[in-house]
């Protein structure tokens, strides 16, 4: 256990947890809805400080991230419990089990890691890191110092005060951006979407590389309307240039729709391309829909199959074909 960052002392040793939205009121002995900050005696504690559950050395690609190093090994360290409990989550085992095993990994053994296995950074990902807060935070000084990467795999979901502290420590981050309907937020997930899309605007105003991923769900939030509101607010929070995710959804958890069809999303494709530049589809078995193409043009830049990467038309930070800068960081 570690004392929390954010939270204030209430009186009947209550404590409020200032972490994310939910803002939760906690009582002596309890925990908040994420299940890993709990109270004692008035004190509110992280569970989870330096508890893992899941180690990975994964493609970069699977964050997703596909305009942030290409092609390399980044060590991906996961925890329990989440700040959503989404119907459709596939970390599910882990997200919303409290008891889930885990073993301990200090911030100093998690750098280790990542330098012996030859990885460029670590990743914070499976599931939601922004409640591991305490342990990120102070893993990600350390990686920076030892001249690793960081990067943020996340639904979002976090204040504005924490959020800010943590920026200058994250290299990358890829955030979920569910849906752009609040009521399937609340219905669906048990969350709300305005912070969500401030963490967005938040990190690219803080320099952080962004992307965004969006999994596209038959009948909750596959509406032309949902992909248009997701593009003209991406095209304006955070320019044309920032690589969107669509994401094919398969029946998980407590939701038994159908797969989404491959043709729903390359229409969310056509759709975002109007504004935005770099639009890919994922989980979707091949093609050609996740090879970067030169925006000016249309040369193939970074051929991709499932989760390898291969650069084909870089040549000196420049596209090979008509030398445009590339969009793309570490390349």
């Amino acid at each position: 256990m570690k004392e929390a960052l954010y939270y204030t002392k209430l009186d009947g040793n209550k404590a409020q947890c200032g972490l994310c939205p939910h803002n939760c009121i906690v009582a002596d002995g309890k925990a908040g809805f994420c299940r890993v900050r709990s109270n004692r005696g008035g004190v509110l504690y992280s569970d989870i400080f330096a508890r893992v559950t899941s180690y990975g050395l994964d493609p970069i690609e699977k964050k997703p991230l596909y305009h942030f190093h290409p092609g390399r090994l980044i060590s991906s360290f996961g925890t329990k419990g989440c700040n959503l409990s989404c119907a459709f989550c596939q970390n599910y085992s882990i997200s919303q089990d409290p008891d889930a095993p885990d073993e301990e990994v200090t911030p100093s053994a998690a750098v280790r890691a990542a330098l012996r296995d030859g990885s460029f950074g670590i990743a914070y990902t499976y599931t939601e890191p922004m409640i591991w807060f305490e342990y990120v935070l102070e893993t990600a000084r350390l990686a920076r110092a030892a001249g690793l990467r960081n990067v943020l795999v996340t639904n979002g979901l976090v204040n504005e005060k924490p959020l800010r502290a943590l920026i200058p420590y994250v290299d990358a981050m890829n955030v979920d951006v569910k849906s752009m309907d609040d009521g399937f937020y609340r219905k669906v997930c048990s969350g709300m979407l305005a912070p969500v899309l401030k963490t967005v605007e938040l990190a690219v105003k803080g320099g952080c590389h962004v992307e965004v991923t969006n999994l596209v769900i038959p009948t909750l939030n596959d509406a032309p309307e949902n992909f248009e509101k997701l593009r003209d607010w991406l095209s304006v929070a955070a320019g044309d240039l920032v690589p969107l995710h669509f994401s094919r959804y398969f029946p998980m958890y407590k939701l038994d729709i159908p797969p989404t069809p491959v043709a729903t999303l390359e229409k969310a494709c056509a759709i975002a391309r109007e504004k935005l530049k770099y639009v890919y589809v994922g989980n979707a078995g091949g093609g050609d829909r996740d090879n970067t193409l030169c925006p000016a043009c249309g040369n193939l830049q970074v051929q991709r199959r499932g989760y390898s990467a291969r650069i084909v038309g870089i040549k000196d930070g420049k596209c090979a074909k008509c030398g445009r800068a590339t969009d793309i960081v570490g390349v």
